[in-house]
This record gives structure tokens, sequence and C-alpha cells, in this order.
């Protein structure tokens, strides 16, 4: 093996040292690693499962397990129940690790935290795919998350959920917001053009536009438009500025606009006018408070979308897009699919988990030297029950 291919090795086992796992695992993990060492190791078989339903998205976990295998010179067999990007209902076994007992103690706490929160943001990832087939998805999870080992876990996960809906029709994620990540969603790059933070360097929306077409003539133009709260009079400015980009479908503008505001020129009538326009059944029915606000609220609602796609229609732009971004959860793909919202791309981390304690993951031994034995009331973990 050579030194590329051991740190390649040693950077998916993340820290594989004894001590380093140690430290990080549970303590009774390690007292149950002494204990057995002293009187006698036995094989083990683990089933893992989460309490809620999931898209299985084990390979990290997987990975670690092996890359530690092959620095200790042990076997760690595991025998995956449900493939990458497939549906897992809630208490099904995801898989069966079976190996040493003094080896796999110590590692059930960390192997644990490798493979809940990925499960449950590929199920969020999916749904959001689904409730929107025809519009593309680019993960922004890295703000979001704390530290870069969370922030690869969500990222793969919306690449395995995004990978499951594509298999059902829908166009999904297409990339990350980084390049660190972007190998996930099969790119070398990061996708994204300009923050507030230039917009407010520019002085105006046009100005920043026209700074990052300077140095990246080739890119296509996306302009955020809600910096001075001019989202549609700003628009303008740029389509005009740029009418060859324009009409080619190379510009498009980026809506973020504060959840404290109204796009401008809407207030409350005003957006349920805009929806009564183009899309009357989705308020014509009951809506709860937060379906309202995704619909006809503040920030970016569906009223938003339409109304901007609206001014770019009737000024000759049909051909610039439209990007969504801020709080797209689920519930609010779901919100703006029921109001048929034309946008073309949506950037979110929100596929992350919202309810932490949904993403644990559990293991319990279910056979000891191949003899089924399990703790009362997860019989149904049993392996030979799983098969029947």
């Amino acid at each position: 093996m050579t030194q590329g291919e051991k740190t390649v090795r040693d950077k998916k086992a993340g820290a594989v040292e004894h001590d380093v796992i140690a430290a990080r695992t549970d303590a009774y993990f390690n007292r149950t690693r002494a204990i057995v060492e002293h009187f006698g190791d036995r094989k083990v078989t683990y089933a893992i499962f989460l309490r809620r339903p999931v898209v299985s998205a084990p390979r990290l976990m997987a990975d670690w397990l092996q890359a530690i295998a092959a620095e200790r010179g042990i076997s760690i067999e595991c025998d995956l129940m449900f493939p990458e990007g497939t549906w897992v209902g809630a208490g099904e076994p995801l898989l069966y690790v079976t190996g040493s007992f003094a080896q796999l103690a110590p590692l059930e706490t960390l192997l644990l935290q490798r493979l809940g929160p990925a499960c449950v943001a590929a199920h969020n990832a999916y749904q959001m795919a689904m409730a929107l087939p025809h519009v593309r998805f680019m993960a922004m999870e890295a703000r979001h998350c704390a530290g870069f080992g969370m922030q690869e876990q969500m990222a793969y996960a919306a690449s395995v959920g995004s990978h499951a809906a594509q298999k059902e029709g829908a166009l999904g994620f297409v990339g990350g917001a980084n390049d660190a990540t972007a190998h996930y969603f099969g790119t070398t790059k990061g996708l994204g053009t300009m923050p507030h933070a230039l917009v407010g360097y520019a002085g105006s929306t046009l100005r920043a536009a026209e700074m990052f077409h300077e140095i990246y003539p080739e890119m296509d133009l996306v302009v955020l438009v809600d910096y001075f709260g001019r989202e549609v009079t700003d628009a303008l400015e740029v389509c005009r500025h740029f009418p060859e980009l324009a009409a080619v479908g190379r510009l498009a503008v980026r809506l973020d606009t504060h959840g404290g505001r109204f796009l401008e020129g809407l207030d409350p009538q005003l957006s349920y006018d805009v929806l009564e326009r183009h899309t009357p059944g989705s308020i014509r029915r009951y809506r709860s408070d937060k379906e309202l606000r995704y619909l006809v609220g503040t920030g970016v609602s569906a009223a938003a979308i339409w109304r901007m796609r609206e001014a770019l229609d009737e000024a000759g732009f049909a051909h610039v897009r439209i990007i969504a971004s801020s709080g797209f959860s689920v519930e609010k793909c779901l919100s703006m699919a029921d109001a048929h919202a034309p946008v073309d791309v949506i950037g979110t981390g929100s596929f992350i988990p919202d309810h932490w304690s949904e993403t644990y993951a559990t293991a319990d031994i279910v056979a000891y030297d191949d003899v089924p034995r399990v703790k009362a009331g997860r019989e149904f973990l049993l392996r030979h029950n799983r098969e029947r």
C-alpha cells in the first residue's frame, strides 16, 4: 500500500486509533471490552435500526467500519438488508454487523453517529425532490452544520435521497454549495454565485451583476435581488442590462427575501390576488397557519415567486429563470407544489433533520456465536424472524 493510499484509507476511517476511539465511545463499552477480553471473546451479530421510516444511507458508516477492520487486520461483516437509496420502515433492521464482541463493542457509539442522521436527511431530500420533480435542487447544508463531519454526512444524504428520487423521474439535487462535497453529486466544483455581502460591497444589485460577469463571463449569471428590498425593480434592471444573457436562458434571479417583509409590491391581500390569478385552487381550501405563510406570507412565498414570474414575463424576459432559497423544508416544498410555483431551482439545507431525536439509530446484539438471543421486547430483530 502506498502512502497516498494509506492516507485515503485513514481519512475514510476518521480516527481509527484505539485510544482515540476509546476516548470518544461510551465508557461502558470500553469496560465491556475489558470484561470480554478477560473471560473470552465471542462472535456476535448486531441488528441496527431506526424507530422511524428512513431512506437507507449506510455508506459512510460501512466505509468507516471496513477501514477499521483493515487497519486492525480483523473481519467485520456488514450484511445490508436495504440497499442504499431504498425505503426502510420504522423498526426494520437496516443491516446486521457481525464480528468479534471485544472489537465491536467500543465501535457502537461511533458507528451509530454515522448512520442515523444520514438516513433521516436522505429521506427528507427524497421527499423534497419528489414534491417538486421538475425543479433542480442545490444542497446548501454547510452553513447549518456543526463541523465538516456533519456537513459530509448531510451532503452524502442529500445525494442518496436525490438519486432515489431521480430513479422515479425527478430532477433532484444537481450539486452542492462547496467543492469538498461536490463529488457526491457527480461534479468537481461547488455551485453558487454571489452572497448578499457582495451586493452590499458593490452598492447596487446591477453593479454586483456587472462585477460578477466581468470576472466570470463564462458562467451563467445568477443575481441576488432582495438586498435593497426591490426584487422586481432590480431584477428587471439587470435583465435590461444583459438582454443577450436573458434571451438565451443564461440569466437567473435568486429570491431570498427576509421573512420579516413581503416581496416588493406585495402585501397579504395582493399576495392572495396573485395566487387567485394563477392558481386559485391552492387557496380555496383549508390551510394551516404554516401553509398559509408558505403560500401568501412574508419572505419567499409561492405568491412572491408567481409575482416575480409575472413581472419577468410581462417585461419580455420569459427565459430568465427563478432560483429560490430560504427555509425550503419538505413542508414548504409540498406547499410550493400545491401552488404550482414557477420556480426553476431551489437552494436549501433544510433536509437536515428538524428533530434530532428522530435520528437516533439503535444497535442490539441478536446472536452470540450464531445462537439467537436478544433482550425481551426486541425479538422482532432476530434474524430468523426477519427471514421468515
